[in-house]
């Protein structure tokens, strides 16, 4: 059945401007500019009440379409929050016997990973660009995923994770790997 009109309505914090044009949303905010392109998703957006809202709508939609509108709000609430908060993640190394040695190259850009299960093989995963890295300073096998853009925090998190992922061997057993252990925002 089709729901006639589904509206959410996003409040915007103080010193965060929102601008919308042709569904590109653009938000800035004390830590940096973050942009999405929400195009391919019939939705209306607009900013209301003089800058202080915006509102998403969709017009004669089923069950499916209208989740869309929680989704596309939910991306710009994390925008906000990337711009006025920022995001970490924290990842851990475990390993049984051959201790992973991890290290930040290239202006915390890049991130060599040696003796993963003993293996002499170096890899090198490049982690998205607006995301630092560096090794934790209280923690012994631990690293650290800053920055504004959660999407390109959590799949360069992703990458790191699946770079060294077990093949050919029990998993169950095999537990070495890098893991993420904590996601949050900053404060």
């Amino acid at each position: 059945m089709r729901q006639i009109k589904a509206t959410k309505i996003i409040k915007i914090p103080k010193g965060v401007t929102v601008t919308v044009k042709a569904r590109r949303v653009r938000v800035k905010g004390p830590r940096g500019v973050l942009e999405k392109d929400f195009r391919k998703i019939n939705v209306t957006l607009e900013v209301v009440k003089g800058g202080k809202e915006l509102k998403a709508e969709l017009w004669f939609g089923d069950r499916k379409t209208t989740a869309t509108v929680r989704t596309v709000t939910s991306h710009i609430k994390n925008m906000i929050t990337g711009v006025t908060k920022g995001f970490q993640y924290k990842m851990r190394m475990v390993y049984a016997h051959f201790p992973i040695g991890v290290t930040v190259e290239g202006d915390g850009r890049d991130i060599a990973i040696r003796n993963f299960l003993g293996e002499k093989q170096v890899r090198t995963v490049r982690v998205s660009q607006g995301v630092t890295v560096e090794r934790s300073k209280d923690v012994k096998d631990e690293i650290l995923l800053h920055g504004n853009d959660v999407d390109a925090i959590s799949q360069s998190a992703a990458n790191i994770h699946c770079s060294i992922r077990v093949c050919d061997k029990d998993i169950r057993k095999f537990l070495d790997g890098v893991y993420v252990s904590h996601s949050r925002d900053q404060h």
